[in-house]
């Protein structure tokens, strides 16, 4: 017999899975992290990609999925955060993932009806969901399936703009009070909204959603 924690997680991931669908997303519904890690795998080998682009995504970084690409040389992994990087170096590897063949990354925010919210610092990654790689692969952790739109900008203003802004040292009011209160210091990660409400063309954007607590 099934563990109602199970049973209850399998009917909520399917139900987003299906307003997904409805919205032109494609979607796979992953067990775990090694689970989700291959599904991306077989994406990219399915859809014959050979440039990969990344996104800041913390989700993303637990699948395990980047260390998998840089190991093989079948692919060509474009990563501005990796070590060493010059700030202007930084910035072509984030104007370089627009014309790669797939974009990975994760999403702050997915409601029960099927749509994509996120909040942006420097806008890069909210720019290649919407426009510029071939394909995008959206990473999403259990916790981050909230009821509607208005429960998706809380979530993200409230505690995963907080949470990420400690991550990154900031100096920002909400690392010390773990709210948002509409700063305007320069330190600021909070600059661009985008809310995805279908994918254009249909099936650009995969989402895969990980039946496990990730991210922030």
């Amino acid at each position: 017999m099934q563990e109602p924690k199970e049973q209850y997680w399998d009917l909520r991931l399917s139900d987003v899975k299906d307003a997904l669908e409805a919205n032109n997303f494609s979607v796979s519904i992953a067990d775990d992290t090694g689970h989700a890690n291959k599904i991306v795998g077989d994406l990219m080998s399915h859809l014959a990609v050979r440039t990969v682009a990344r996104g800041g995504s913390t989700t993303a970084d637990e699948t395990g999925i980047f260390d998998t690409i840089r190991k093989n040389a079948d692919y060509t992994l474009i990563d501005p955060f990796a070590p060493g990087l010059s700030a202007d170096e930084k910035n072509d590897c984030m104007r370089n993932a627009f014309s790669s063949d797939l974009y990975i990354t994760g999403t702050n925010a997915v409601t029960e009806d099927g749509v994509l919210v996120n909040l942006d610092n420097t806008g890069n990654r909210v720019a290649a969901i919407t426009f510029g790689p071939t394909y995008v692969a959206i990473l999403v952790g259990r916790n981050k399936i909230v009821p509607d739109l208005d429960d998706a900008i809380v979530r993200v203003k409230d505690y995963a703009a907080p949470i990420n802004a400690m991550r990154l040292g900031k100096k920002v009011p909400c690392v010390a009070t773990g709210r948002c209160s509409e700063c305007s210091t320069p330190d600021r990660i909070c600059n661009t909204w985008t809310i995805t409400e279908k994918s254009r063309p249909k099936g650009r954007i995969h989402v895969i959603l990980i039946d496990d607590d990730l991210g922030y």
